[in-house]
């Protein structure tokens, strides 16, 4: 079996329990894989790979928030993921630092007995002509090169070919239910508890909007920018492309989705760590 472990970068919190975990892994007799911060943080550089390498891992260990375990995801590709919370809100690290040995110990367990139990949680991509945006957990947004006054698109919504909304607004924000505690919810966007199979649609101070929308997600969505400036599209609040116009973005799930290994999270709990 192959274990990765990603720690927080630049936490010695994070990099100590990171070793901790390293020792639960090799006293298993298992391989571990460290990502290359975390190797050079626990001077383990023999034990060292990059990330993109960690989808041939059984299991990756991401020890950290959100942030962290998202980060890994982006990598791993359909890897499971164990996130391990290190006092974060924790929507997808599910596991306190004092019960990080026990949980990784079960799932070597669960390996070896035939197969780690897995939840799945769906990622999007936005695609225009041949371009494809990096595949997003949380949110994709379609929107003009500034905000505010003088900014902002004009566009049309569709889901599943019927119009849905227009006009002048920001952006238009697609969210899956993963990224509805995100910047979805700043953009008073709706809650969605993670076993919802649904997306958010969610305009962005939109002129003459419609009130947020959650959709099947299977729904494909499609954002119609009719000016000549065009429209740039953020994957995750990271992966920036800017697209002539009038372009057509078309927002849907794709393969392969977030898997996430031990204990689930108590969604409930977590809401309250935002307030």
């Amino acid at each position: 079996m192959e274990v990765g472990i990603v720690a927080r970068k630049g936490s010695e919190r994070a990099a100590s329990l990171a070793a901790t975990l390293r020792d639960v892994v090799a006293d298993a007799g298992e391989a571990v894989w460290l990502d290359e911060e975390t190797a050079a943080a626990l001077d383990a550089g023999d034990d060292a790979r990059p990330v993109d390498a960690f989808g041939d891992c059984d299991l990756v260990v991401a020890v950290g928030g959100d942030g962290t375990f998202l980060f890994v995801a982006r990598n791993a590709g359909d890897t499971p993921i164990v996130g391990v919370n290190l006092g974060e809100v924790g929507f997808l690290n599910a596991v306190p630092p004092g019960d990080a040995a026990a949980a990784l110990r079960a799932e070597i367990r669960s390996f070896r007995d035939g197969g780690l139990d897995v939840r799945e949680a769906p990622r999007l991509t936005a695609s225009a002509d041949d371009w494809t945006s990096t595949p997003a957990a949380n949110e994709v947004v379609v929107q003009g090169d500034r905000r505010g006054p003088g900014g902002g698109i004009e566009y049309e919504v569709r889901v599943d070919g019927s119009r849905y909304a227009g006009g002048h607004a920001d952006g238009v924000l697609v969210a899956t239910p993963t990224g509805s505690t995100a910047y979805n919810l700043s953009e008073r966007g709706p809650l969605v508890h993670p076993d919802v199979d649904g997306i958010v649609v969610n305009e962005m101070v939109a002129e003459e909007g419609m009130p947020p929308l959650v959709v099947d997600t299977d729904a494909t969505v499609t954002v119609s920018i009719s000016g000549e400036a065009g429209a740039t599209v953020v994957s995750d609040g990271r992966d920036t492309a800017s697209l002539d116009g009038p372009v057509e973005v078309t927002v849907e799930r794709t393969a392969p989705p977030i898997r996430v290994a031990g204990p689930p999270s108590d969604f409930f709990e977590a809401l309250g760590k935002l307030s």
